[in-house]
């Protein structure tokens, strides 16, 4: 083995155990990925070997990498057979149909090392990193938790929050516009993301989900399916819209939402720094659901020539104009999106002035 070769081997020996400590991955799963990948990497060298055997000595401090053959009279296949007379000259003691170990020139290991060794680990932990993740994850993706705000980055306002003990970075573009964390704060969000080839779980206060999961947290009949929420449209830290429609027909679905005294959803509101929710009821008919979208503005008529073209036309008093359509157009834009139609805003008179088409 050369010098520079040696030393290679023995820098990756040194990396892995403070790898396995980083990762928070055990030695010996570790070792187990690593040498699966080192396996698939020899073989680029010997792509016609079936038996290459790779061990790891973390102890010890070293690598052992052989090609096992198998002791043959006549050798039929020199990637995977040997004769018993080049077999002795390893060991007297194989005979025929013993497996010959050989061992790989330390050298080419070592190219193979300094070439691809960063490459083979990352492949190598991989599937370990994703098997944790989603030990650690599996259960809350999709749902909304109880996290504490542990420290407030300066200069970026990201904030590392802790989850159920485990440290995880909530993303200024995940937080609610303008609200401002603190240190020990508890804060509500909604965990998502994929569990797949890249694991990539994330946690947010700004996803429209984290609405539909307070709701189910403050009120019963959503948590029991007595009432459904059937679309959420959501500008964070602004306003939403929730449309829910009732499966009983002696329950009230907006009642049962807003509470007694609004009490429901104040909580749902002061949970989310003040933002304005508006609970209307859903309707399987496109007409109704817009009318009701809307809301607060009272509508006259809604006309949709073509439903599979999901454009409508609204008419609706002229002095319900400007509610109609909000501020910056929030409510019709919030609307057009629940309802999935792009909505024209039209008033009675027929007058009015700017735009007041909306986009979905």
């Amino acid at each position: 083995m050369t010098k520079g070769n040696k030393a290679s081997t023995e820098k990756i020996m040194e990396v892995l155990p403070l790898l396995a400590k980083e990762k928070g991955i055990k030695e010996e799963v570790l070792i187990e990925k690593i040498e699966t990948a080192l396996k698939t990497a020899i073989k680029r060298d010997y792509p016609n070997s079936e038996n290459i055997v790779f061990n790891v000595d973390l102890n010890k401090g070293k690598f052992e990498v052989e090609l096992q053959k198998l002791v043959v009279e006549e050798v039929e296949d020199p990637a995977n057979e040997i004769t018993l007379e080049e077999a002795r000259k390893i060991s007297s003691r194989l005979n025929i149909g013993d497996m010959c170990p050989i061992k790989i020139d330390t050298k080419n290991f070592g190219r193979i090392a300094a070439q691809n060794a960063k490459q083979v680990i990352k492949q190598g932990i991989k599937e370990v990193e994703r098997e944790q993740l989603v030990e650690r994850w599996g259960s809350l993706q999709n749902t909304t938790v109880s996290a504490e705000v542990k420290k407030i980055e300066t200069d970026s306002l990201n904030a590392l929050i802790s989850v159920n003990g485990t440290e995880v970075m909530l993303y200024r573009g995940d937080q609610i516009p303008g609200e401002v964390l603190h240190e020990g704060e508890i804060v509500k969000v909604y965990v998502y993301g994929s569990t797949d080839k890249r694991p990539t779980l994330r946690v947010s206060r700004t996803h429209r989900e984290l609405i539909r999961k307070l709701f189910e947290l403050e009120v019963p009949e959503i948590g029991d399916g007595t009432v459904e929420i059937k679309a959420i449209s959501r500008e964070a830290g602004s306003r939403s819209k929730i449309a829910v429609i009732s499966n009983d027909e002696n329950v009230d679905a907006l009642g049962s939402c807003i509470g007694p005294q609004r009490s429901r959803i104040s909580k749902v509101c002061e949970e989310l720094k003040g933002e304005k929710i508006d609970v209307v009821k859903y309707s399987d008919d496109p007409k109704e659901f817009i009318a009701q979208a809307l809301k607060p503005a009272a509508v006259i008529s809604v006309d949709i020539p073509n439903e599979e073209i999901r454009e409508c036309s609204v008419v609706v008093p002229d002095n319900q104009l400007s509610l109609a359509i909000g501020n910056k157009g929030q409510n019709a834009k919030l609307a057009a999106r629940l309802t999935n139609f792009k909505i024209d805003i039209k008033p009675e008179s027929g007058f009015f002035e700017g735009k007041s088409e909306t986009e979905q």
